[in-house]
């Protein structure tokens, strides 16, 4: 079989390249990581920009199958690797996860576009508008309502999911803009940002040299 690899865009400033190779962590597989260059990653710059909907970033490429999109590529991983356990046994628990997921990545707009990700940005005092406020209240609501359910530490339990890695980059935002939580989310946003892979996705991230202005000025 023809080596698997991911394509992704910005360490620093893409929030769905970190779902992408989030999950691909989760599955277990052996896969390599290539960041796009050329008219690829002006489409993926545009992506980060927010001025178009859809780029073809991340990618997954297994066995000459292309597959992109963050959940496509959640349901992928998850039929190769069934024992992997990206979502919950439980029915009700996958339908649960699945929802949320998908929430997080079709919705939250005002939140994308107040806070956009950059993992180098610390904006201590960051004023939060009314429309990002409630995609934060709804978050932590999301949050507080999976971990009472399921008793933590993950939001179904003890075993990190798909609904995990698509809410792993809001912590990082949350972290960037100074974002005032509750306790019980501040320990989640915290739990989040220790494990293994988000630190080895952080570190690389702030060894990048890209910059994007529009993502950097003070706003």
């Amino acid at each position: 079989m023809a080596e698997t690899v991911l394509m992704i865009s910005s360490r620093n400033y893409s929030s769905w390249s970190l779902r992408g190779w989030l999950l691909a962590r989760m599955s277990g597989i052996d896969f390599t990581t290539t960041t796009i260059v050329g008219a690829g990653a002006e489409a993926a710059r545009q992506e980060l920009l927010m001025r178009t909907s859809s780029t073809l970033v991340p990618c997954l490429i297994y066995d000459s199958i292309e597959v992109w999109d963050t959940l496509a590529i959640a349901e992928f991983l998850n039929e190769i690797a069934p024992k992997a356990g990206m979502y919950p046994k439980e029915r009700a628990a996958r339908a649960r996860c699945r929802s949320i997921a998908g929430e997080m990545h079709s919705g939250f707009g005002a939140l994308r576009s107040s806070l956009p990700m950059n993992l180098r940005s610390r904006r201590p005092g960051f004023k939060l508008w009314s429309g990002a406020r409630a995609d934060v209240d709804r978050i932590t609501a999301v949050w507080r309502d999976c971990l009472i359910k399921s008793g933590g530490p993950w939001l179904f339990g003890d075993q990190y999911s798909v609904a995990d890695a698509m809410f792993a980059p809001v912590a990082c935002r949350f972290v960037s803009y100074d974002v005032s939580l509750d306790p019980f989310s501040a320990a989640y946003r915290d739990r989040t940002l220790a494990r293994p892979d988000m630190q080895e996705w952080t570190r690389l991230a702030l060894d990048e040299t890209e910059e994007v202005p529009e993502l950097d000025v003070e706003f």
